[in-house]
């Protein structure tokens, strides 16, 4: 097995998919905040997931796994040290000073990038068929951070995984909630991509000793030739998570999906309807009922309807994204017209708070 460096941007779902990489021997960097970079060089990055067959969470520290895992600032990271790049924090982060520098740092490396974001980056948006990336502009809180990217470059794997930072521990402690698998498109280049399968084969063959018995995680890296399979987070995203959103407070994905559950699924088909007019192929996407199967373990709100909540003036604008790709193609929904205006409502309230 060749022994991969990775350089993650971003600790949340970052430790996530870097404790993975590291239970399958490859060697991790998180780039991430001062107090998340001393915890985690410290005590380690702390997983807890569901595994099938057992009782409670099971516990992964990366410090007990056969690879390694560090921390360090943005400050600090060399891109062209590493074979691959992944790009875990929120799109609005890139624009902040210190992560925008580190990002021109990698474009300028030109190492291959892997982007978990649920927003897709300007340049995987230039790779996806009937998509005019430069009507999406409006979208992003600043898309000029990815000018300097070549799209060959850039790929992008879906966070199905729902994970959450538990409000009572430390900040280097992630809980996964639904342990679904993270699935990317391939590369352009093929070298690119078969280093992709490789890391998703060590993944998928890695085993985790607890007690001595030698336990099988889950939330495996799933490759796909299709560069529309990653937008299947697309229907779930406009069907549930921005639904939590409402005019005066926000409420859990399990609700916004069960609580008018023929409402869900007309929003959900039709982006699955948009995403297939596009080049898609249905069978790549989730079927609805098994998404809200699903959301009925998922009791919290979204992370961005939780970050309206909380008073950000910037969030990830998946709901924009959908909405501005329909037009492009002269569809549009209502439904998901009354989820931007919610969702703008609340960021224009948010900002003049601010």
């Amino acid at each position: 097995m060749a022994v991969r460096r990775i350089l993650v941007l971003g600790a949340s779902y970052g430790s996530l998919l870097g404790v993975k990489l590291a239970a399958a021997g490859h060697e991790v960097r998180l780039v991430c905040l001062p107090a998340e970079v001393a915890l985690i060089n410290a005590k380690g990055a702390i997983v807890r997931m569901p595994v099938k067959g057992r009782e409670g969470l099971v516990t992964v520290n990366s410090r007990d796994l056969p690879g390694r895992l560090d921390a360090c600032g943005p400050a600090e990271a060399k891109p062209g040290d590493y074979d691959l790049v992944a790009l875990a924090m929120q799109e609005p982060q890139y624009r902040s000073d210190g992560v925008r520098q580190l990002l021109a740092a990698v474009a300028a490396a030109r190492v291959p990038c892997l982007s978990i974001m649920n927003m897709p980056p300007m340049p995987y948006l230039r790779r996806v068929p009937g998509v005019d990336a430069d009507k999406c502009v409006e979208c992003f809180t600043d898309a000029g951070v990815w000018s300097a990217f070549d799209p060959k470059l850039v790929t992008l794997c879906s966070p199905d995984p729902q994970a959450f930072r538990p409000p009572e521990e430390e900040v280097n402690v992630l809980q996964v909630r639904l342990p679904t698998n993270f699935k990317a498109a391939r590369f352009e280049d093929e070298a690119h991509t078969a280093m992709l399968r490789g890391l998703a084969a060590d993944i998928e063959a890695a085993r985790f000793d607890v007690g001595g018995e030698r336990l099988e995680l889950p939330v495996k890296l799933k490759v796909h030739d299709s560069v529309f399979v990653p937008l299947a987070k697309w229907a779930m995203l406009l069907a549930g998570n921005y639904r939590c959103v409402r005019a005066d407070t926000v409420i859990p994905i399990k609700e916004a999906v069960h609580g008018d559950l023929a409402a869900s699924r007309a929003v959900y088909d039709w982006v699955v309807k948009l995403c297939v007019s596009l080049g898609a192929d249905a069978g790549d996407l989730v079927p609805f009922d098994k998404y809200a199967n699903a959301a009925l373990s998922l009791g919290s709100p979204s992370s961005a309807a939780r970050a309206l909540a909380g008073g950000a003036q910037h969030i990830e604008r998946v709901d924009r994204l959908v909405q501005a790709v329909a037009a492009q193609h002269g569809q549009r929904n209502e439904a998901v017209d009354e989820t931007v205006r919610l969702v703008d409502d609340w960021l224009v309230r948010n900002r003049r708070k601010g």
